[in-house]
């Protein structure tokens, strides 16, 4: 299982997203956008996924989950059941 979290500087959202996932123990591959030698590449991996052109976008345990709010809810309707 891999997770995967599409982030770029200066992103709160994206810091948040980060911050969550470290609360949870999750580990998971950061890709900056901004730090890629391809961001244009990085991009294209994005649009594979989704149409979304906001950051973070989260892959989790090989399913995508969308955004930070995405995966705030993923994780509070987990806790709920």
């Amino acid at each position: 299982m891999s997770t995967i979290i599409y982030s770029k500087n200066h992103c709160p959202y994206c810091d948040m997203a980060k911050k969550l996932l470290d609360e949870k123990n999750i580990t998971y591959q950061e890709i900056n956008i901004n730090l890629a030698d391809q961001p244009d590449q990085v991009l294209e991996e994005i649009r594979k996924i989704t149409d979304a052109k906001t950051f973070p976008q989260i892959i989790l345990n090989d399913q995508y989950i969308g955004g930070y709010t995405d995966l705030r809810d993923f994780f509070y309707n987990s806790e709920k059941k």
